[in-house]
């Protein structure tokens, strides 16, 4: 989180989520991360995977999703969203980060997937 804090500080509110997804990148593998951007999320239907356009913002050590946003407010459906990734990448961790806030600390969001 203190990446996003820092990305955040650096540049404010109002911006696109590709620009806080790179900025974001940049500063999690400066700490050693290993980030993967727009990684394709396949759906399993009756045993066939499907690669039907959904991604996943980030990919941080193949083990935390993390899904940008740059919204007024974040909604139940953002949640849904990274719960349904959670559950397709068969993770347990997730975050959820809106840039569009006045204080970080207010845009973020963590996620865990009970199976």
């Amino acid at each position: 989180m203190d990446c996003a804090i820092r990305v955040h500080t650096a540049l404010g509110a109002g911006l696109l989520e590709s620009a806080y997804e790179s900025c974001l990148a940049h500063e999690l593998a400066k700490h050693g991360l290993e980030v993967r951007k727009q990684v394709p999320m396949p759906v399993l239907y009756d045993n066939t995977q499907m690669d039907v356009g959904y991604r996943i913002d980030m990919l941080v050590n193949d083990r935390v999703v993390v899904e940008l946003k740059a919204v007024e407010k974040l909604m139940p459906l953002h949640t849904a969203q990274l719960l349904t990734y959670l559950k397709l990448s068969k993770l347990r961790l997730g975050f959820l980060l809106n840039f569009n806030v006045e204080h970080m600390r207010n845009g973020v969001k963590r996620v865990v997937n009970g199976y």
